[in-house]
C-alpha cells in the first residue's frame, strides 16, 4: 500500500507542475512592429519547464538556437520554416535564436529563463550588422529588467 501511495503522490506532483507551466506565443513575422522581420516578442521571461510557442504569423521563416548563446548543456532547438512549434526549456539562462534566412537583417530573439546567469557568454557569440545591433538591444531590455 505504501508504494501505491508514493505512486500516486509522484503522479499528482507531477499534475501540478504540469499545470502550473506556462507557454508563451512567439509571432514569426515579415512586418514586425519594429519594422520589417522580426518576433514578437522579442524577449521572452519564462520559468523552468515553461514553453514558447512559434508561430508562423507569416511564411518563410523559422527559429533556431544559436550556438554559443545557449547555457552550458541545455540542448539546442530548431522551429522548422513555417510550422508551428512548442519548444519547452528546463535550463536557467539566456536563449539567443535566429530566424536563419534573415538573421542578418535583425530577426533575432531571446528568451530568458528564470535569469540570465550565462549573459556574458551570449554575448560574445559571433554577431554581425543588424543582428548585432538588434541583439544590443535585446539585451539591454533584459539588463533594465534586472536579468529576468
Amino acid at each position: 500500500m505504501f508504494k501505491f501511495i508514493g505512486g500516486a503522490s509522484a503522479l499528482l506532483m507531477a499534475t501540478v507542475m504540469s499545470a502550473s507551466a506556462a507557454t508563451v506565443d512567439v509571432k514569426m513575422l515579415s512586418h514586425s512592429s519594429q519594422g520589417g522581420y522580426g518576433f514578437e516578442p522579442a524577449v521572452v521571461h519564462i520559468h523552468s519547464g515553461d514553453s514558447v510557442h512559434f508561430i508562423p504569423a507569416d511564411k518563410g521563416h523559422n527559429a533556431q538556437s544559436i550556438p554559443g548563446m545557449i547555457p552550458d548543456g541545455a540542448p539546442s532547438f530548431s522551429v522548422p520554416f513555417s510550422q508551428d512549434k512548442t519548444v519547452q526549456f528546463t535550463k536557467s539562462g539566456v536563449y539567443g535564436y535566429k530566424c536563419l534566412p534573415h538573421a542578418m537583417l535583425g530577426m533575432v530573439g531571446l528568451v530568458v529563463v528564470d535569469n540570465a546567469n550565462n549573459e556574458a557568454q551570449a554575448r560574445k557569440a559571433p554577431m554581425f550588422g543588424a543582428q548585432k545591433r538588434r541583439f544590443n538591444e535585446l539585451f539591454q531590455q533584459v539588463d533594465s529588467n534586472g536579468g529576468h
